[in-house]
């Protein structure tokens, strides 16, 4: 294994999508994008309702999440609690800069602030 190799980030995983999949499924909304550096699971963030990503994260065994954000790179273990520097993963590196903060359109409500963690 390469010495910039880190175990759990697979920079050639593509983002499954440009949100939340079980957001999108079940009609939820997030505050923030995070992306899964091993197989490339989008979810929402902890601060979001339903905090998929660490969920995920912890249920397939895979540590480093990352920001599904644009302008943001940093890497975070769910393990350790730590951040990290990582290498730079497979485009798109971020939900597309027409997507609204907090999203998706038309499912955040009015008083959203009040639901975050």
């Amino acid at each position: 294994m390469a010495a910039h190799q880190i175990p759990g980030i697979d920079p050639t995983a593509a983002p499954s999508g440009d949100g939340c999949a079980e957001c999108l499924a079940g009609g939820g909304w997030w505050f923030h994008l995070r992306r899964c550096a091993a197989c490339g699971n989008i979810g929402c963030c902890d601060s979001s309702p339903a905090q998929h990503a660490t969920r995920h994260a912890k249920a397939a065994g895979h540590p480093f999440l990352t920001s599904f954000e644009p302008g943001e790179s940093w890497y975070w273990n769910v393990e350790t609690e730590e951040y990290y520097e990582g290498p730079d993963l497979a485009p798109p590196t971020a939900h597309p800069a027409s997507q609204p903060t907090p999203g998706p359109e038309g499912s955040v409500p009015a008083d959203w602030e009040q639901h975050l963690h």
